[in-house]
């Protein structure tokens, strides 16, 4: 029997050892990839820099600059003193932040917040089980899907866990800010210890390793408004009004609960255990110390300080203002710039979503040497904020009442046939006063005179509560009667230079320097800063998170129509000689600037002035240079501001992303794919306020009274071939007239209705950008036609040149201001009472009676019966 060939295998064992060698190969093959996998499933590399300082955020709730004291709160004192120091504007979705919303904030970025329910109570945070959401998570995301901010919840732990952050957080609204997408926070969470002494040790160890520290240290809540615990269930009720009284203190909670100052020195003895680890640890870590909410249903500026180095690697937070790019104020951060200064500290701005994070990192600003007076300022800035909140409504009333009043004078109180009416009436009852009606309303030229104070009076109003924000009103015993009193004496000043003889004669000169003196101090604010608009009665609140420079939506509506009303006085003369050219490049200078100053990313950051203003002056150009307007040139117009807003956005969204505006941010949410979410947001807004407000509703029913009531007998008048109802002002002359001898007036009143048409579609303020932009314009318009009419008066000194009293009626006869009597000269062989007034006879049967004179003949024959 031959023995087996051991060289040679068999066929099973030479199957075997294929099927061997090929598993072989597949483990030498896979293996190295599944050793990575391995590693990349243990941990990402590090984004953060190796020799990059921690970060550690030390976050609270209701912390205000007046809660410190050098005895009550050492700690938070002496940090003042070393580090910068600035106010947070915390609010969120709604008018005042809850303390969820203000960690939210931090975790997406964005403005964010927690459920509304029926008491309109805030939740108190608790702490998460191991490995589990953050509780309430669920009604953090359904409450982020109801609104339109397009807020991403998590935002900022995914971030950390994709840039391989070591992270660390203490206490619940850490777990908050540091959960990821799914509720869960990343990192190691540890729950808050009662004892500062316990919380130093943690914070300690956790500073051995962690690139980031976030610290919840507690909440400051009014007595009376304490936090409460709820289910995570409870209803939505977003949109939905708070009842008033919900905002009452109860007796009994304000005795049971602690005062403010109690819970501030407990929060200050959190903060010095974790300032104390930060020192004995000696890692040169970056602080923060934010307070993110408020601490009642009413919004206040919170407190911010830092310490360490700037996390931008330039400097350290050291005797300074703190400012962020979001706000470009001194002393001045938002909640939502606390997320891009962390990821700009740890080196992770980057990995970030693009167009997510809407705030800007947290940087130094030089200001006032001495802490103390920086502390004093912050304070001093919340109380200026408080003091402007409740009267910003009432300023406002006033403005629409005093243009009311003054739109019923001219359409109703100087009508002609309604002054018939009246006289006939007096006569009829109370004879002996009749005459002296007569002499009332038969002196055309102070009529006028009165007029056109009146109208540049109301036209300053304005104008006049942006200028009293230069002297510190709000420090005041009674902060609304020194407002009163700025206002009144600005008014008086901008009205007598206005009406000075040099220009005050000419048909547009009054208007001309209102509308010079409005556009200036706002374009040299804007320019300078926007510190006269921060605050100001007609400005923006800073406790409301939102313009902080650059052009609001009233200043804006200012600065449109004033800008377009100086341009027309300006260019009228040019015009009115035949030099249209001249006009129309005159106008498109003004144009240009205008709209540079307003759409500038560095300086007037407005997204919906640009298109506004760029087809109102393009159609102002075009009327004149005598052009007639087509649709085609409409149609082009139109694309010329919206290419303009385009090319700002676009260059602004170029920058680094840190120092975008919202423009550019604007672009970047486009590319992203949240267009929607923005123009839903927009579209609401604008509805809410065109609905929504007391004020707003208003101003709608001031502008119908005026075009469906007030402004119909004046529509009439300007028809009438002898001025109508209007003709005893105007010498018989019809009101058309102003057309020819002012013929830049209507293509400036087409320009003015285009630039405020197209900002009311485009802006989220409404109503509120055509009734301001018409607060200036009307008053000024019924100044100028008071001012033109009063150069129709035979012998006035408007028309002669001369300011001299005592100029001659067409008869002779004058009164003793200089007027003219009767509507324009006294009528001919007409004789004048003892006063200076046209007697009944001359009224009744002399040549050239107007309006004013028709009731003299019932007149007479009352004053002989």
């Amino acid at each position: 029997m031959p023995l087996p060939d051991l060289a040679r295998p068999s066929a099973p064992a030479r199957a075997r050892r294929a099927v061997l060698t090929a598993a072989l190969a597949a483990v030498l093959a896979v293996g190295p990839a599944l050793g990575l996998a391995a590693a990349s499933a243990a941990g990402a590399p590090s984004a953060v820099p190796t020799d990059a300082p921690p970060v550690v955020l030390i976050g609270t709730t209701g912390l205000r600059w007046d809660d410190l004291g050098s005895l009550t709160t050492p700690a938070l004192w002496t940090l003042s003193r070393e580090g910068a120091v600035g106010t947070v504007a915390a609010r969120s979705i709604r008018t005042s932040a809850c303390p969820a919303d203000g960690w939210l904030a931090v975790s997406a970025g964005n403005r964010a917040g927690d459920l509304l329910v029926e008491d309109g109570t805030c939740r108190r945070l608790r702490e998460p089980m191991p490995g589990s959401a953050v509780p309430g998570w669920a009604d953090y995301v359904e409450s982020a899907e109801l609104e339109s901010y397009d807020a991403r919840l998590g935002m900022l732990g995914d971030t950390l866990l994709e840039g391989g952050a070591q992270v660390v957080g203490i206490g619940p609204g850490a777990a908050i800010a540091l959960a990821g997408s799914d509720g869960v926070p990343v990192g190691e969470h540890l729950a808050s210890p009662v004892d500062p002494d316990d919380l130093e040790r943690r914070a300690e160890d956790a500073l051995e390793t962690a690139d980031l520290l976030v610290v919840d240290v507690g909440s400051v809540r009014d007595p009376g408004y304490a936090t409460r615990s709820r289910p995570a269930s409870d209803p939505a009720l977003a949109g939905e009004a708070v009842d008033p009284s919900l905002d009452e203190v109860r007796g009994t909670d304000a005795v049971t609960e602690p005062t403010r100052g109690e819970q501030a020195q407990a929060i200050d003895a959190r903060v010095r255990a974790v300032l104390d680890a930060v020192d004995d640890s000696r890692t040169g870590a970056t602080v923060l110390v934010v307070s993110l909410a408020d601490s009642r249903r009413k919004a206040t500026l919170q407190l911010a300080a830092a310490t360490g180095p700037v996390v931008t690697g330039e400097g350290t937070y050291t005797d300074a203002f703190l400012v962020s790019g979001s706000t470009r104020q001194p002393g001045y951060v938002q909640a939502t710039d606390v997320t891009p200064t962390l990821l700009t500290g740890l080196g992770l701005r980057d990995v970030a979503p693009s167009g997510v994070v809407v705030g800007a990192p947290m940087l130094t600003a030089g200001g006032l040497a001495l802490a103390s007076e920086r502390v004093a300022a912050l304070i001093d800035a919340n109380r200026h904020a408080l003091a402007t909140q409740p009267l910003m409504g009432q300023v406002y009333l006033v403005l629409v009442g005093i243009n009311l009043v003054l739109y019923a004078l001219v359409s109703v109180g100087l009508n002609g046939r309604v002054l018939d009416w009246l006289r006939r009436t007096v006569a009829r009852r109370w004879p002996g006063r009749g005459r002296r009606l007569v002499a009332a309303t038969t002196r055309p030229g102070a009529v006028l005179r009165q007029l056109r104070i009146a109208g540049v009076a109301v036209a300053t109003y304005p104008v006049a509560t942006f200028l009293a924000n230069l002297s510190p009103w709000w420090r005041a015993s009674t902060p609304s009667y020194a407002l009163a009193a700025l206002v009144v004496a600005w008014i008086t000043v901008l009205t007598a230079l206005a009406l000075l003889p040099r220009w005050g004669r000419w048909p547009l000169g009054p208007l001309g320097v209102v509308a010079a003196v409005t556009a200036v101090v706002l374009t040299v604010d804007v320019a300078t800063g926007a510190r006269l608009q921060l605050a100001a009665v007609m400005g923006v609140l800073p406790q409301v998170a939102g313009r902080f420079y650059g052009f609001n939506n009233t200043a804006f509506s200012l600065f449109a129509a004033a800008s377009i009303l100086l341009t027309v006085a300006i260019t009228n003369p040019l015009v009115a000689h035949g030099r249209r050219r001249l006009a129309a490049g005159v106008v498109a200078v003004v144009g240009v600037v205008a709209t540079v100053l307003d759409g500038l990313p560095s300086i007037g950051a407005d997204f919906g002035g640009p298109p506004a203003l760029v087809p109102g002056f393009a159609v102002l150009a075009i009327l004149a240079a005598g052009v007639r307007l087509t649709w085609w040139r409409t149609l082009a117009v139109l694309a010329a501001g919206a290419l303009t807003v385009t090319s700002f956005a676009v260059l602004d969204w170029l920058r680094p992303a840190d120092s975008r505006t919202h423009l550019g941010r604007f672009v970047a949410t486009v590319l992203d794919g949240g267009l929607m979410p923005v123009v839903t947001r927009k579209l609401e807004q604008n509805l809410n306020n065109l609905v929504g407000s007391e004020l707003t509703l208003l101003a709608a029913g001031g502008l119908l009274l005026l075009l469906l009531v007030l402004g119909r007998p004046v529509r009439t008048a300007v028809g009438a071939p002898d001025g109508g109802a209007y003709g005893w002002l105007s010498s018989g002359a019809p009101l058309t007239r102003l057309g020819t001898d002012a013929p830049m007036l209507r293509p400036g009143l087409v320009a003015l209705a285009v630039t405020l048409g197209i900002g009311f579609a485009l802006n989220d303020s409404g109503v509120l950008i055509p009734a301001m932009g018409g607060a200036l314009a009307v008053p000024l318009l019924v100044a100028a036609c008071a001012s033109w009419m009063l150069t129709l008066s035979p012998g006035a000194p408007e028309a002669a040149g001369s300011a001299g009293a005592g100029s001659a009626g067409a008869d002779g006869t004058t009164d003793g201001d200089g007027s003219v009597d009767g509507p324009g000269a006294a009528p001919a062989g007409g004789r004048t009472a003892g006063d200076g007034t046209v007697g009944d006879e001359a009224a009744a049967h002399g040549a050239g009676a107007g309006p004013a004179d028709l009731s003299g003949a019932s007149e007479g024959a009352a004053a002989r019966g």
